[in-house]
């Protein structure tokens, strides 16, 4: 040891390279620290020697040099002194790298009578992890005086008590231990008694006086001595008693004990009552001088204080509760007393047995309470100290983490232990843990403690976002206000905070050859697809997007969903009727024999409707009617149809109104005229032209030359048309005649259309035949046919020249009746 100060400060410089400490794991660690693990380092034990009650800030020793650390290692790693004990004594200056004291030492205080006296504590590093050991043992001053626990000692001694007669004196109790402690007792001189010290086992010293002179109480009744204590301590203290002697009549014989020596066990803690022992002597004498009463020995004060002993049968049992961890065994002296004041004393050993009535405490070291999610396993999150003082088994301490987290718990060092993980971290699984050591000791029962820890996972982006389906399909109704909404995906991320923030983009495609933004928008934020523009069901019916979900992490992770937009149809389309074609400058009319039976088929409205589904459902009623029993219009198909038998008192002009309805809600109409000639010859609807005529409101002009020319050709046909018969009546038997005039004359049937929506829809049948009739005088005249049987139009052009042509036109419902019709012109 060197001399730091110029006082008794003295303070050893770290033991020679071949001191060593080893840790419960059995690995050595030498001196300069070579040995690290993953928690801690441990460098070698030091250990300084100071005075008590030094002064608070007085230097204990340069720690920072005696371990070879220099300040700035102090510094980051936030050096700091760790210690179980509520009183921290020592402080360490990390900016000297020196210990001092901090509080006030007292060595009675700490330690009692133990030698040596000494407390230790770890100096605590961090990045890496280091602990350090250092012990302080902490030297006795002369600052106690030795007193006796009584202000005087009372005997009573008989007048014929024998030569050599000893009386054990009371001890006296210096705090102090070593040369500062007691050290000799002192008699005053006397012709009767001198002193005699003894040592017992405990190193405690006691005096007797021994009588060397006869007394005699007629010469002396009374005697007065004085009992001087001093310790070793330089200065010398010391500490008197004043001894009262009453000298008694003549007894010869003193107690005597049948053991000089007594041995017994108790349990700590033992209620008060408990029986230890009894102690047994004996006196020869009779009477009173044989009467023997026991009583405690003052040779060691207070210890005998937690004991009681009958004075009169010397059973000695438990007066106060006992404490293993201060008294383990105990010491002392019995005296048997007669009535003649004889003694004899014997000396009484108890060993007290302990019992597991401490529970483990548990001293936090060193804790983080937050932890990354990708720490590796075995990543140190605490270190902590558990004592127990108990002894043996009862004092063997076993550490348990309670349930079942990712946690384990590790012991490097005795007493020490280092929380760790046990496994990967995942914040989404476990994002705060609450880590229960429990402390348990191996008494029986055993006693534990539990200390808990709470522990935050810090969150890493190590999830992408996930939508809640695989795909969405969406729907806008056509013809929407642009900005409307028209859906809004969700997408969730399991991490935290900014990690999770998700943040909506719309991927750049195209449909029909234009980017998708100039369809659609998202909102980043809430994921809403909003319509950009309006839309016809008629131009496109569904659009395809891509959205992808992104999230504030860095890198970013992001997910991909496919939306499906389907335009729904809206009925914005009213029905357009193909036939029949109403035309400006010329009056179509549908012709009816007057022989047709119920039922018969006159004509075919022919409707379509651009929308779809039950928007472009059509039905067909008739609104208004010349003559509204004679026809009827079909639902579905458009037929219009004879209700009855015609006769002949039905009017040759018939003006049927038929309006065209959709299913859409509003629904949507068409309106078409149908102009029927009831007649069997052309000279009956000739009388009816004129007022044909004015319900079309040609010209007054145009149309009195029509009707002239129609007289004439009419003459002309009825002539040819007897001659056609008588020839050719055995081929057109079943025919139906058709008159033309020499004007231009346009029978007018619908082009070849499709039935869209099946049978009873409203459109012509799959299957229609031409036939092409002209004229000589003109080339735009046509004669078009339908379906099975035979049907007369008659169409009426204002415009012609005055040339009326009749042209009869049949098809013959045969084997083949998709085969042409063989037409022949009339001339």
């Amino acid at each position: 040891m060197t001399d730091s100060r110029k006082s008794d400060i003295k303070y050893t410089q770290p033991m020679s390279q071949s001191l060593v400490s080893v840790d419960e794991a059995g690995t050595e660690t030498l001196q300069n620290g070579e040995h690290s693990s993953d928690v801690s380092r441990i460098s070698t034990l030091i250990r300084y020697s100071i005075p008590e009650e030094m002064k608070k800030g007085s230097l204990v020793g340069n720690v920072g040099q005696d371990l070879g650390l220099d300040l700035k290692r102090l510094r980051s790693g936030r050096a700091r002194i760790v210690t179980g004990e509520s009183i921290q004594y020592a402080e360490l200056k990390t900016d000297k790298g020196t210990l001092v004291v901090n509080e006030r030492i007292d060595r009675e205080q700490l330690c009692g009578d133990v030698t040596p006296c000494s407390f230790t504590f770890e100096i605590l590093l961090e990045k890496p992890m280091e602990l350090h050991p250092v012990t302080i043992e902490v030297l006795d001053v002369n600052d106690n005086v030795p007193t006796f626990q009584n202000s005087r000692l009372q005997f009573e001694i008989s007048e014929s008590a024998a030569l050599g007669s000893r009386f054990v004196l009371e001890s006296a109790d210096d705090a102090d231990v070593g040369d500062n402690g007691l050290q000799n007792y002192i008699l005053t001189p006397n012709d009767n008694f001198v002193l005699k010290q003894h040592v017992n086992p405990d190193g405690s010293k006691y005096a007797e006086m021994v009588l060397q002179k006869p007394l005699d109480r007629e010469e002396q009744p009374r005697l007065s001595l004085k009992l001087l204590a001093v310790d070793g301590g330089n200065p010398q203290r010391s500490g008197t008693v004043n001894i009262e002697i009453n000298i008694l009549d003549a007894n010869d014989n003193a107690p005597v004990f049948n053991q000089t020596l007594y041995k017994a066990n108790v349990i700590e803690n033992a209620p008060k009552g408990t029986y230890i022992v009894t102690v047994n002597a004996s006196d020869i004498d009779s009477g009173s001088h044989g009467r023997v009463t026991y009583s405690f020995s003052k040779s060691k004060a207070g210890t005998a204080d937690l004991f009681g002993i009958d004075a009169a049968t010397g059973r000695i049992y438990v007066e106060k509760e006992i404490d293993f961890e201060k008294d383990k065994k105990i010491e002392f002296r019995v005296e048997a007393k007669d009535q003649g004041g004889l003694t004899d004393s014997s000396k009484v050993e108890i060993e007290v047995i302990d019992v597991n009535d401490n529970v483990p405490v548990i001293n936090v070291m060193s804790f983080t309470s937050l932890v990354s999610e990708d720490s590796p396993a075995g990543t140190t999150v605490g270190i902590i100290n558990v004592k127990d003082l108990d002894s043996g088994e009862n004092g063997q301490v076993r550490c348990t983490i309670e349930g079942n987290v990712p946690f384990k718990i590790k012991s490097n060092v005795r007493n020490y232990y280092a929380l760790i993980t046990d496994a990967v971290l995942d914040r989404e699984i476990l994002s705060e843990c609450n880590i229960t050591v429990i402390a348990s000791d191996a008494g029986s029962p055993p006693l534990s403690t539990k200390r808990t820890f709470y522990l935050k996972v810090s969150d890493v982006n190590d999830n992408a976002p996930l939508f809640d389906k695989t795909s969405y399909s969406a729907y806008v109704t056509e013809n929407n206000s642009p900005g409307v909404s028209i859906f809004a995906v969700s997408a969730r991320d399991s991490d935290w905070n900014q990690h999770a923030r998700i943040s909506y983009i719309l991927e750049d495609t195209q449909i029909t050859g234009s980017p998708v933004s100039t369809y659609v928008s998202l909102n980043s934020e809430t994921g809403v697809l909003s319509a950009v523009r309006s839309f016809d069901y008629e131009q496109i019916k569904q659009l395809q997007l891509v959205v992808k979900a992104q999230d504030g992490g860095s890198p970013p992770l992001s997910s991909n969903v496919t939306v499906k937009v389907m335009i729904q149809d809206q009925n914005d389309n009213p029905p357009q009727v193909l036939y029949p074609v109403q035309t400006g400058g010329s009056l179509v009319a549908e012709m009816v024999p007057r022989s047709a039976d119920v039922g018969y088929l006159v004509t075919k409205v022919v409707a379509v409707d651009v929308d779809s589904g039950q928007n472009a459902w059509l039905s067909y009623k008739l609104q208004k009617a010349t003559d509204r029993a004679l026809f009827e219009v079909g639902l579905q198909n458009g037929e219009i149809r004879t209700i009855r038998q015609v006769n002949d008192k039905d009017v040759v002009k018939q003006r049927l109104t038929v309006i065209v309805e959709d299913n859409g809600q509003p629904s949507r109409s068409a309106t078409v005229i149908v102009n029927v000639a009831v007649a069997d010859s052309f000279p009956e609807v000739l009388s009816e032209f004129t007022d044909f005529t004015h319900d079309k409101e040609y010209n007054d002009n145009l149309t009195f030359y029509l009707v002239l020319a129609l007289a004439v050709v009419s003459f002309l046909f009825i002539t040819c048309l007897v001659v056609i018969i008588s020839v050719k009546i055995y081929r057109w038997r079943q025919s139906r005649i058709l008159y033309h005039s020499s004007l231009p004359v346009i029978p007018y049937y619908p082009p070849r259309y499709s039935d869209t929506l099946g049978t009873g829809t409203g459109t012509l049948q799959h299957v229609y035949n031409y036939e092409v009739c002209r004229t000589n005088d003109s080339r735009k005249s046509d004669c078009k046919f339908g379906r099975a049987g035979s049907q007369n139009v008659l169409i009426m052009d204002p415009s012609s020249t005055g040339t009326m042509q009749r042209i009869q036109c049949e098809k013959s419902i045969l084997d083949e009746p998709d085969s042409p019709v063989e037409v022949s012109p009339i001339i």
